[in-house]
């Protein structure tokens, strides 16, 4: 009996570091509420920042020390040595949406549209509500001339983020931010 439970907690645990609990979801659900609510660009951009503090600050030490190691490396403009700490994060966090985001950005910034692509599209299956996944890759569509694409992101991103600055990219969803 003792065993079984064992057994039992065991395998829970493990279950519950395999969902990808690395970020303080409570936080994330009132920052976001207070996204909806913003009234105002300045006020949206103040929860906007709070808001990539918490994706960014993973609540795993370990996690948090490594993915800091990434954002040195970009911070330093070495994308590459950012790309390799990032791939082995995945690697080892394959639930942490942001270690794909910041290895999206990685490959946005060194011209592989596709590879960053591939990884804005787990991001959002992992954390739907990317505004910053959802608006980068909204960009690199635009640049292939895939606009159709670009506008479908960019409403959604809007959805949740209606003070995102690439806005100002797509005059048709240039619209009145309006609350229900």
């Amino acid at each position: 009996m003792r065993l079984a439970l064992g057994l039992a907690l065991l395998f829970g645990l493990a279950s519950a570091a395999s969902a990808g609990d690395y970020t303080d979801e409570a936080a994330l659900t009132d920052l976001f509420a207070q996204l909806r609510a913003a009234t105002s660009e300045e006020q949206a951009q103040a929860i906007d920042d709070q808001i990539w503090r918490v994706w960014t600050t993973p609540t795993d030490a370990l996690l948090q020390a490594r993915m800091q190691e990434a954002i040195d490396a970009r911070d330093r403009g070495d994308p590459q040595a950012a790309i390799a700490v990032l791939d082995k994060l995945v690697e080892d966090y394959p639930t942490y949406a942001e270690a794909w985001n910041q290895r999206a950005t990685m490959h946005y910034i060194t011209g592989n549209f596709d590879a960053s692509i591939a990884d804005c599209g787990k991001v959002l299956e992992l954390e739907p509500r990317h505004f910053g996944a959802l608006a980068g890759r909204a960009l690199m569509y635009l640049q292939q001339g895939r606009r159709a694409l670009a506008l479908r992101d960019m409403a959604t991103a809007l959805a949740i983020h209606p003070f995102l600055v690439e806005r100002r990219l797509f005059p048709e969803l240039q619209q009145e931010v309006t609350r229900v």
